[in-house]
């Protein structure tokens, strides 16, 4: 409950004790005095809160920026006051660059990268990070494998080297693959485990195909198989200097920081150059379950590809998301969530690639209620479609994400990412410091002409993870539905 409720209960109450003391009070004795009544003191009347600020264009900080002869990208951002850095190593090395029959490998690097370098043992590794006041984490996404680091300001050249040792002179210790492969292995069941997980996994191969991205997660038989000679191999396939970024951002002596970046980055070889392979999402209307006996919800995901950062209509797409499920306050939330109590948390969101991206409706709802929800979702979708939103429905949903884009950018590690994003789709400066002006910018009919172009229901692909014997039936009538309307 918001502090601002909680003020005004705590009133009522109090006013309501004092009106309870007052009534139950004592008449006076015969003969006493009685004392002359408080004079009543007029409540102050209600204020009205005073308008909003008009949303303002975010101004990206100074920043320098350099490359080093074998094509190493460096990014340097003066941020704030608070004496502390924040570091991010950027390798276009990720999921995506795996082959078919090493799917995991980047993952198992990536762990192995913790495990030290050719002159410092893990411990040593992370004793040293510690001594700066920091941390130092390996991330393997699909993409991109990151490297993020912080320290206090005076050790920021230090670090700047200590993640270069890190990526450049990786200790791979053979001796710790059967550990990271159990951790690995374990870390993989509990995921493909989450009905979440499963419903998104048949999603994105039904979308994706034999794509990257469409591949499902290892199973223990394909991690046992790989091998430390499939690990260095990857190592030395895919990384390099010319894949390679730093970012960093925080309070340091820029001087300094750049040139301990030249110093310790300069002899790196240059290695592959920078490549993802493309995507071609495929559109598949179709409706698939998965069963999962006694579930008490089923899990929902349905969409279709949609367009990525790169593309004029993407910023359209963003705004139609929030409005239609990618807020707590949007239409899908308020219909199945509020007024009809289906689900706690349904959520849209748009997941973006490299020139590829996906939209997707994600709910897991009471299993009496799959076939109404599918229902209730579809209606939204193409209400929206047919109707625009009113002007100050779409303000809001302008306002609560200019306010989110204002947030992302208000931290070191913020202004590190949106930098990445950049860089990595290959988009200009003004992505960011004309995002404001351009979210404010689309209007009602664009929500309604985005939601006919990009979120069809016709064209969806519709996952649906639950007890098979309760929910059949009903998927049944809602594609019989569906085929009357069609």
């Amino acid at each position: 409950m918001k502090p601002f409720y909680i003020g005004l209960l705590s009133a009522a109450l109090l006013t309501t004790g004092l009106e309870a003391s007052a009534q139950t009070k004592p008449a006076a004795k015969p003969g006493a005095t009685a004392k002359p009544a408080a004079p009543v003191v007029a409540s102050t009347p209600k204020e009205t809160p005073p308008p909003g600020g008009t949303p303002r264009d975010f101004a990206l900080p100074a920043k320098e920026e350099f490359e080093l002869p074998n094509g190493l990208k460096a990014r340097l951002v003066p941020y704030g006051q608070v004496p502390k850095v924040t570091m991010m190593v950027a390798i276009q090395a990720g999921n995506v660059h795996e082959v078919a029959d090493e799917v995991g490998v980047a993952d198992l690097l990536g762990k192995l990268m913790n495990e030290g370098t050719s002159t410092l043992s893990a411990s040593q590794l992370a004793d040293r990070v510690a001594r700066m006041g920091g941390s130092l984490n390996i991330s393997v996404g699909q993409d991109q494998t990151n490297i993020w680091a912080s320290c206090l300001s005076e050790f920021a050249p230090e670090l700047a080297a200590l993640m270069a040792d890190v990526v450049q002179h990786p200790a791979l210790p053979a001796s710790e693959l059967p550990r990271i492969k159990s951790d690995f292995k374990r870390q993989m069941n509990l995921a493909r485990a989450q009905p979440g997980t499963q419903a998104r996994q048949k999603f994105t191969a039904s979308l994706y195909g034999n794509h990257p991205y469409g591949r499902p997660i290892p199973t223990d038989a394909a991690i046992d198989a790989l091998t430390m000679e499939q690990v260095k191999a990857f190592y030395q396939n895919q990384y390099g200097a010319q894949r390679t970024s730093v970012y960093v951002a925080g309070k340091f002596d820029q001087a300094a920081l750049r040139q301990a970046i030249t110093k310790s980055w300069s002899d790196w070889t240059k290695g592959p150059v920078p490549h993802i392979e493309i995507a071609k999402a495929q559109i598949r209307p179709d409706v698939m379950t998965i069963d999962r006996p006694s579930a008490p919800q089923s899990t929902i995901v349905i969409g279709m590809p949609v367009v990525d950062p790169s593309h004029p209509d993407y910023m359209k797409v963003r705004v139609m998301n929030s409005l239609l499920g990618g807020s707590f306050g949007s239409r899908i939330t308020r219909n199945i969530r509020e007024d009809k109590g289906y689900t706690y948390s349904p959520y849209s969101f748009i997941e973006t690639h490299y020139r590829a991206g996906n939209w997707s409706q994600n709910a897991d709802v009471t299993t009496q209620e799959t076939g109404n929800s599918l229902k209730e979702i579809v209606y939204e979708i193409e209400r929206l479609q047919k109707t625009p939103p009113t002007a100050e429905e779409l303000k809001g949903i302008q306002n609560y994400e200019s306010g989110l884009f204002v947030l992302r950018n208000s931290t070191p590690g913020g202004i590190i990412g949106q930098l990445n994003t950049l860089d990595l789709h290959g988009l200009p400066d003004s992505y960011l410091t004309e995002q404001v002006k351009n979210i404010n910018a689309v209007t009602p009919q664009q929500v309604s002409e985005t939601a006919r172009k990009y979120v069809r229901p016709e064209a969806m692909t519709i996952v649906v993870v639950g007890d098979k014997k309760i929910i059949d039936p009903q998927i049944k009538k809602f594609k019989e539905s569906r085929k009357k309307a069609l």
